[in-house]
């Protein structure tokens, strides 16, 4: 039986113990520092001076670190050399957020990921209560992806509703169910003496990192990988405020399968895309070489009955929260996007129906 990563981390942290908003304007500092999670459980510290033009980073997960510097391109992104190889390319909202390509990250710190990161500033667990998010996993096994919400509230119980694509592809021959409803208990959460995060650590489970933005952005990095939210809106309706062009930064596993000890295969890529999003919800994603990667209009998650309703399971309705299905002879693809001010969270999962038990899965963050 296989079961959620992303529960896995909720059950060890009960046995311890979707409104846009843009970000304010502000002049920009010359040296900005961000924390990050990596899609593969790392937890970072990044730097970016941009007189200097360099990036400095510290995973404190596998406890490697370096200084890299970086070109502008045109379209805004930065060309990363790095010396060590490790990462490769970043696009940075100042002041809001970073994303990075890694190819070195992991426990042996060998593995490509995606790194997503926000500002550095002081919170607390207050930051996070009472403000319902809508959340994405990001990972690099167990189907790569899930989607739904969590709600915190003044005790630190938290609420979780979500729903795992890859749960569903293989519920009829794994025994694994595609949603998860669950409570877990935030209130052993440790606040550290930058006053910038927070940790949980249960026993024999690793240690998890909590962190944000007090204007809508939650993420928790936990062994499993990311897990990213934006704060819910108070609408199911889509915003045509937030319809624009979006660059990106995603990870993609293609020709994937699990096999024994939930060891998953495949052939993992970073890249670039660019994200167009119609004012009536239609979306396209393209990578940077033009090839679609999916398209569709997006339809709220609280209107699609096989997840929220008489035929769903979801317990919560991820006001702001988007979805689309494809399905074709061979394939279908649950696409998953949610927005907050200037960026976008997007994840994708495509079963392959021709040959049982393959799959891809590609996610990311959008900056506009």
């Amino acid at each position: 039986m296989k079961v959620h990563a992303s529960s896995i981390f909720l059950m060890s942290l009960l046995s311890a113990s979707c409104s846009s908003t843009k970000p304010t304007t502000v002049a920009t500092p010359a040296s900005r520092v961000y924390h990050g999670t990596a899609s593969v459980g790392d937890f970072m510290t990044i730097t970016v001076d941009s007189g200097a033009q360099t990036i400095a980073y510290t995973d404190v997960s596998n406890s490697t670190s370096g200084t890299v510097p970086y070109t502008v391109n045109s379209n805004g992104t930065y060309t990363l050399n790095d010396p060590t190889g490790n990462l490769i390319g970043a696009y940075e909202l100042p002041n809001y957020a970073l994303l990075v390509q890694a190819a070195k990250t992991g426990p042996n710190s060998d593995t490509p990921a995606l790194i997503t990161a926000v500002e550095s500033g002081q919170i607390s667990l207050a930051t996070f209560e009472s403000h319902p998010y809508n959340f994405m996993s990001f990972r690099t096994a167990a189907g790569g992806v899930e989607a739904g919400s969590v709600s915190v509230s003044g005790q630190g119980s938290a609420s979780v509703s979500s729903f795992w694509p890859y749960g569903a592809y293989n519920a009829g021959n794994q025994g694994s169910s595609p949603f998860n409803n669950q409570t877990m208990d935030f209130s052993q959460a440790q606040l550290d003496p930058s006053g910038t995060f927070l940790t949980v650590s249960p026993s024999g489970q690793g240690t998890s990192y909590i962190f944000g933005t007090a204007d809508g952005i939650f993420a928790v990095d936990t062994p499993n990988g990311a897990i990213l939210g934006l704060t819910q809106a108070t609408s199911p309706n889509f915003d045509p405020t937030v319809a624009g062009t979006y660059n990106a930064i995603y990870y993609e596993k293609t020709g994937a399968s699990t096999g024994q000890g939930n060891v998953e295969s495949g052939t993992p890529s970073l890249g670039n895309a660019t994200l167009i999003v119609g004012a009536s919800g239609q979306v396209t994603f393209t990578d940077a070489k033009g090839n679609p990667l999916a398209q569709g209009t997006l339809t709220p998650v609280a209107q699609v009955s096989y997840l929220y309703g008489a035929a769903g399971q979801l317990s919560d309705p991820c006001y702001g929260l988007f979805t689309f299905r494809l399905t074709t002879a061979t394939s279908q693809q649950d696409v998953f996007v949610s927005f907050l001010g200037q960026a976008m969270l997007f994840s994708a999962f495509t079963a392959n129906l021709s040959q049982p038990g393959t799959y891809s899965y590609f996610y990311g963050v959008g900056l506009k």
